[in-house]
């Protein structure tokens, strides 16, 4: 595909896109980021290695290239070509993309975590540039493509209640002052009383020493191995023999008992904001968030903890996150709109001998093949698509896709209420 396929206008441009290769992506062939990668660059899989991630974008820890270019990032030919993101977005975020679009091939559970909001990842950048690579935040959306489970947000005032009055060994480990100041709340000291017992209880279990948290964690394994001989555990018990069996000795094992466990159907779409505590724990999603790669995380991983920062920053919101169904624009494209102004993510689902025109819009958009082939045609540039291939579509592009097979895609830009405001 031709970077230019008009004299002065750009037209559609290929990208040669990154993997990344973290230890809770799926292994080899059994991930489908490995076989989007395969496809996308034509590199070797090595069925040993895990693939966790595909990152389409402009971001440095996972930059993609111009096909045909070998050495021309996506950002340095926007840098030379300013237009192709439209005037609202350079007036907003400047010369660069202002979203990341990913897709996660989740094995086992990634770390218990919270992405700052702007002024603490400035903060947090400044003083930990090798930690914290950049100073924007990082809010994100995550759209199921196979059954998807993940943690987000904490639990509920009644289910916190249960947790300390069934679950012996958590009373155990924070002690007794800190569960009785919950239980002992009365619905008359309202939110902001029981927001703060939660931070202090969430707190107190993330500061607890290792050797601690072992010997408690220990008796709750044994507890519950033993009653799941006699009675079906909740899917809340068995995710905690799972998630000990993942990191033994680990806090975050506890502390996934004061979250939410979300269960997504495929097509099912989450948001998570800035400071809201979240883990993924298995399936594959799209997942589209501002540009940045920021997290600051306090259990279930071997990586560097910062646990200090992430008990101070999570708002202790309670409750049950939204869960978006998407809204179809037309009878093949879905649309997913979270209340953050970086982005929006249209599905589209083709069948054979079907087409869908997405219209021109003042923003850039990239799109990822998912699944079969076809064509995408813009202007005077036409080529044919596949899985794995990656497209960059520059602002007041209208695109026509079409199948003779089956094609399945995503598209992330700007989101519309953003461009088409006043």
């Amino acid at each position: 595909m031709e970077v230019n396929c008009h004299k002065h206008e750009p037209g559609l441009i290929k990208l040669k896109c990154s993997v990344q290769n973290y230890d809770w992506g799926r292994i080899g062939y059994d991930s489908r980021v490995a076989r989007l990668f395969e496809n996308n660059c034509g590199g070797q899989i090595d069925d040993k290695k895990h693939y966790a991630e595909f990152w389409i974008g402009t971001h440095v820890s996972g930059p993609s290239f111009v096909d045909g270019f070998d050495d021309l990032s996506l950002k340095t030919w926007i840098m030379q070509n300013p237009k192709v993101l439209g005037d609202v977005v350079v007036h907003k975020w400047g010369v660069d993309l202002p979203f990341l679009l990913k897709v996660l091939s989740v094995g086992r559970s990634l770390s218990i975590q919270a992405h700052p909001d702007k002024e603490l990842a400035g903060l947090l950048h400044k003083l930990q540039p090798n930690v914290y690579k950049d100073a924007n935040h990082k809010p994100e959306m995550a759209l199921a493509l196979t059954e998807f489970e993940a943690l987000c947000g904490f639990i509920s005032s009644e289910e916190l209640d249960d947790v300390l009055e069934t679950v012996p060994e958590f009373k155990e480990v924070v002690g007794n002052a800190y569960t009785n100041q919950i239980l002992t709340i009365d619905k008359q000291y309202g939110e902001v009383k029981k927001e703060s017992a939660l931070r202090s209880i969430f707190t107190k279990l993330m500061s607890v020493d290792r050797e601690v948290i072992s010997k408690t964690l220990s008796k709750l394994i044994n507890r519950l191995t033993e009653e799941n001989e006699k009675r079906h555990l909740t899917s809340k018990e068995e995710l905690v023999l799972k998630l000990e069996k993942q990191y033994p000795n680990d806090v975050g094992v506890f502390a996934a008992l004061l979250l939410n466990l979300v269960k997504l159907e495929p097509g099912d779409g989450l948001y998570i904001g800035a400071n809201e505590p979240h883990a993924y724990l298995n399936g594959e999603c799209i997942e589209c968030m501002a540009a940045s790669d920021n997290v600051v995380r306090a259990g279930l991983t071997p990586k560097y903890m910062d646990v200090k920062t992430l008990c101070s920053m999570l708002t202790y919101k309670q409750g049950l996150p939204e869960i978006l169904k998407g809204v179809p624009l037309n009878q093949y494209v879905r649309r997913y709109t979270p209340p953050f102004e970086e982005f929006e993510v249209d599905q589209c689902v083709l069948d054979q001998g079907t087409s869908v025109v997405f219209p021109a819009v003042p923003g850039p958009s990239v799109f990822v093949v998912i699944s079969g082939e076809g064509m995408m045609r813009a202007s005077s540039c036409e080529d044919s698509v596949s899985e794995g291939d990656a497209v960059f579509a520059p602002a007041g592009t209208e695109v026509y896709v079409s199948t003779n097979s089956k094609l399945q895609l995503y598209r992330a830009g700007v989101n519309s209420k953003v461009l088409l405001s006043p």
